[in-house]
């Protein structure tokens, strides 16, 4: 049997690519992509990579609408291309290991399990907008999803799709694997100083351009960021260009350049 990353694996993965992209209409691209303007500034050969790689997003993952929400092609295209931008020049096998979203109408509850230094566990319930477990789907509110029609530094698409990639290497810590050519030691650095300067100055009640949320731990922290990389990058560049800068070399993008 060849290769599937030879001529022959890439030929079929392209034929059947050719027929998913039947499924959708000119007019549900059309509607999906103007309804985001984080994608503005692309060049045609960037835009298609990143067709192909929703389209490849869509049938490697399932879509689960639960509550009565009821899911059109073209709302299904808007999840996959947000999906798919952060890893637009990494490729889709940063995403292996899971294979659902569910989508809510709006915010959901949630419980979770806590214990105390003295081992008393206590359940808290919480409100959420979107969800990533380490070990099962991502869980996104369909209202939020749709406020990505604003470029307002809110993407909860890609905040919970950066604790997917954060968790590649085994652990949701902030501190996603690198390319060859980063520096551990230098990603650390930088993202450890960003995150005390932000906990200190929400601390002391002074309001951020960053979202505090972010102070809730470094995973947090980098999932908030990633949103601001690609919804805000001028705000980010501002606050942390170091942050910025590493950013840009673990996506491989500059959506200043592009969006300014």
């Amino acid at each position: 049997m060849g290769s599937l990353t030879g001529p022959l694996g890439r030929w079929w993965r392209s034929r059947r690519l050719a027929s998913h992209r039947s499924r959708y209409s000119d007019s549900d691209w059309a509607a999906a992509c103007d309804a985001l303007p984080t994608l503005a500034g692309l060049d045609d050969e960037r835009s298609e990579r990143l067709r192909d790689l929703a389209l490849g997003f869509l049938k490697e993952k399932r879509l689960e609408p639960v509550q009565g929400l009821e899911l059109t092609d073209s709302m299904r295209l808007r999840v996959a291309l947000q999906a798919c931008l952060p890893i637009l020049e990494l490729g889709l096998h940063w995403y292996r290991g899971w294979y659902a979203l569910i989508l809510y109408p709006a915010e959901f509850l949630t419980e979770h399990q806590h214990a105390d230094e003295h081992g008393l566990v206590w359940t808290q319930a919480e409100i959420r907008s979107g969800e990533s477990w380490d070990q099962g789907p991502v869980i996104l509110s369909w209202a939020d999803v749709e406020s990505a029609r604003e470029r307002d530094g809110f993407n909860v698409v890609i905040h919970e799709l950066a604790h997917k990639l954060d968790l590649r290497d085994g652990a949701v810590n902030g501190h996603p694997p690198l390319h060859a050519g980063m520096s551990g030691e230098v990603w650390a650095r930088v993202f450890t100083a960003a995150y005390e300067d932000l906990c200190r100055r929400d601390a002391a009640g002074e309001e951020t351009a960053i979202d505090p949320y972010a102070c809730e731990s470094p995973a947090e922290f980098f999932a908030v960021v990633s949103e601001a990389f690609f919804e805000v990058p001028r705000l980010l560049h501002s606050e942390y260009p170091d942050v910025y800068r590493q950013l840009q070399a673990f996506y491989r993008q500059d959506p200043l350049a592009r969006l300014g």
